[in-house]
C-alpha cells in the first residue's frame, strides 16, 4: 500500500508510468543490469511468460545509462553534487536529483554495494537519505541486496532488508537469487588474477 501511495503521488507530478531508473555503481552499469531486455531475442523468459508485458511497459529503461550509476559510487556519491556529470545536471544538482528530473522515473531500482569497512552505520545513514528522497519525490524505491559478503557478516544486507520493512518499500532480494548459481554468481578472480569475489559473473556476449 505503501508503494502505491508513493507511486500514485509521483504520477500526480507527472512522472512516467513507464519510466524507471537505476541507482547504483558499478554493477549496475547497463553492461549488467538488465539491458538484455531491451534487446529482442536476446533473452530466454522460461518459466517466467507472463513478464513480456512488464517488459513492454520499461522499454527504453532497461539499457539506459543512468546519471545516478557510476563504477565507484557509493551511498554518499549519489547525493554529492560533485559526483554528477557536469554536461547534463545542473551544478548544485546531485546525481539522483538530476536522474530523477531528467528521466522522471515513476520507480527507481537502488543497488549500492560499496560500504564503509567497519561502520555500517555511516551506509545506513545515506541509505536513509537515499530512500527519504525518493519518497518525497514521488519514486517508489526498490532496494536490493548485494550477491556479495565482503563484509563477512552480511551486515549490510541485514541493514538494506531492515530499512525496506522500516520505511515500508520493496525489497529486492538479490542475494538469495544469486546462491543458486555457480560461485554465488560472483567472480573469484579478477582481471589480474587477484581474489574477486564482488562483481558478477557475466556471459561473453555480454552488453
Amino acid at each position: 500500500q505503501t508503494a502505491r501511495q508513493i507511486y500514485q503521488r509521483g504520477l500526480a507530478l507527472a512522472h512516467a508510468p513507464h519510466a524507471f531508473s537505476k541507482i547504483g555503481d558499478c554493477q549496475s552499469i547497463s553492461t549488467y543490469l538488465l539491458s538484455y531486455l531491451d534487446l529482442p531475442g536476446c533473452y530466454e523468459l522460461g518459466p517466467y511468460a507472463p513478464l513480456p508485458q512488464t517488459i513492454d511497459w520499461f522499454a527504453g529503461s532497461f539499457s539506459r545509462d543512468s546519471l545516478a550509476v557510476k563504477g565507484g559510487f557509493n551511498a554518499a556519491a549519489v547525493l554529492s553534487p560533485l559526483r554528477a556529470d557536469p554536461k547534463q545536471c545542473h551544478a548544485d544538482e546531485s546525481p539522483i536529483a538530476c536522474e530523477f528530473r531528467l528521466h522522471r522515473p515513476s520507480i527507481a531500482i537502488i543497488s549500492l554495494e560499496e560500504w564503509w569497512a567497519g561502520h555500517p552505520e555511516n551506509y545506513a545513514a545515506y541509505m536513509r537519505q537515499i530512500i527519504e528522497y525518493s519518497i518525497q519525490r514521488g519514486v517508489v524505491p526498490i532496494v536490493a541486496t548485494k550477491a556479495d559478503n565482503l563484509e563477512g557478516n552480511n551486515l549490510i544486507n541485514q541493514t538494506i532488508a531492515s530499512l525496506a520493512q522500516e520505511y515500508d518499500i520493496p525489497l529486492w532480494n538479490f542475494w538469495s537469487a544469486v546462491q543458486p548459481l555457480p560461485n554465488h554468481g560472483l567472480m573469484a578472480l579478477d582481471s589480474s588474477g587477484a581474489p574477486d569475489m564482488f562483481h558478477l559473473t557475466h556471459s561473453e556476449g555480454y552488453y
